[in-house]
């Protein structure tokens, strides 16, 4: 197994809290980390097997009586009941660590988590590997804020993977890390599991397969601004319906929805939020890209460019356990920048290019906002494909996407 970033916050976490709670999208490596972290001191039981969880469900007491704690008590989403069960345990002996959860859907754990486990429970996200986890790095890896710290133009790195396999393979460690697994097959089983469990779960829907076009419609957005109203319309959908189901998407960590920066800003902006899949496996498939010639010539190949980068620093702020400090800018005036992090009052600007030739003018929004925000600016810089990291123009760098990410 891969080195994970989060292995370092979940050992600090069971040190203080009674119990650790582990969420994130199926098969992101969430039980295969608790297992290899615990395996000599917890005992562990999933909840998805039925009869496991018939038992818990009927009979909660005598259930917890047989996995005592340690324990590692995977899918807790299934029977969210036996928290407040594990509540009275918990307060009758506040032992660290002993309370070990995993849980795919977030609404319905969190829901039961806040009423029962609060301030009794360090909850934290799994996803996908970042690219740095990908690589086999997670033990180096930096966060955002030393990350951003440490930025240099002599910063490089090996080239351990191409940019096409990154997206098209995505960042599941099943199919990134095993060339064998067939990527279509397991994309397309991927998917039709999400949609009859998770979707089927967290929501009445009579037809999936109209969640599913959906799903697909979502995926041609993807890097893009969310417009409810006009997908809405292409689906044959009301707004709140299809509010619901983005929402629904978001529960189960399939996109994230980047908000626009507003603080300091006296320009008329662009209020919508931009949708992103939070693997890029996933959203190619969807798009019906399965090689890299069809990938590169795809107009479609920019926005998951600017999927892939933006969802990797979304994934490290998870990792190390902080809550993502994430915003995109966009003006009337065609002013853009397409990702800022605010950290410590300071801003850190980073344009997308998915080129390879990086010239002055790429760097001309960078410039006007870094302008008129001044002081509030830490970093100003591109990430495109560029092969090298070099100056270019004012105090912008661009930096070679593997030289940026792999740290």
């Amino acid at each position: 197994m891969k080195p994970r970033i989060l292995a370092r916050v979940i050992l600090k976490a069971i040190k203080t809290f009674p119990a650790v709670v582990v969420t994130g999208p199926r098969q992101s490596g969430k039980t295969t980390l608790l297992k290899m972290l615990f395996s000599n001191t917890h005992r562990f039981v999933t909840l998805e097997d039925p009869d496991i969880r018939m038992r818990a469900k009927e009979d909660p007491l005598h259930f917890l009586e047989q996995y005592k704690p340690p324990v590692i008590i995977d899918e807790i989403q299934y029977v969210p009941e036996l928290l407040s069960y594990i509540k009275t345990r918990i307060d009758e002996k506040r032992k660290p660590g002993q309370w070990l959860f995993t849980g795919s859907q977030n609404f319905i754990l969190m829901q039961g988590i806040s009423q029962s486990l609060a301030g009794r429970a360090a909850v934290l996200s799994l996803l996908p590997f970042t690219f740095s986890e990908r690589i086999g790095e997670g033990e180096r890896a930096k966060n955002i804020t030393d990350w951003v710290k440490g930025l240099h133009f002599d910063q490089t790195c090996d080239e351990r993977v191409t940019l096409s396999e990154v997206i098209l393979r995505g960042s599941y460690p099943e199919i990134s890390s095993k060339k064998t697994v067939d990527r279509q097959l397991w994309c397309g089983s991927y998917i039709s599991t999400y949609l009859e469990r998770d979707v089927r779960n967290l929501a009445h829907i009579g037809d999936l397969s109209q969640f599913g076009r959906f799903l697909r419609l979502c995926a041609t957005r993807t890097g893009q601004l969310l417009n409810i109203s006009e997908l809405a319309k292409e689906i044959g959908m009301s707004v709140p319906t299809v509010k619901r189901w983005l929402s629904i998407l978001e529960t189960g960590y399939q996109i994230y929805l980047l908000y626009p920066y507003y603080k300091n800003v006296g320009k008329r902006l662009i209020k919508s939020p931009k949708l992103y899949f939070n693997d890029t496996a996933i959203a190619s498939y969807l798009l019906g890209l399965h090689d890299q010639g069809t990938l590169l010539n795809s107009p479609s190949f920019g926005n998951l460019f600017e999927t892939f980068i933006v969802t990797d620093f979304l994934k490290r702020f998870l990792h190390f356990g902080q809550m993502p400090s994430m915003y995109y800018l966009r003006t009337r005036d065609r002013l853009e920048v397409d990702l800022i992090l605010e950290l410590g009052q300071k801003l850190h600007l980073f344009e997308i290019k998915s080129a390879m030739t990086i010239m002055p003018k790429h760097a001309s929004s960078l410039l006007k906002i870094a302008s008129e925000l001044q002081s509030f600016v830490k970093t100003a810089a591109i990430i495109s494909l560029s092969p090298d990291n070099f100056h270019v123009k004012n105090g912008i760098a661009n930096y070679n996407w593997n030289n940026i990410l792999c740290i």
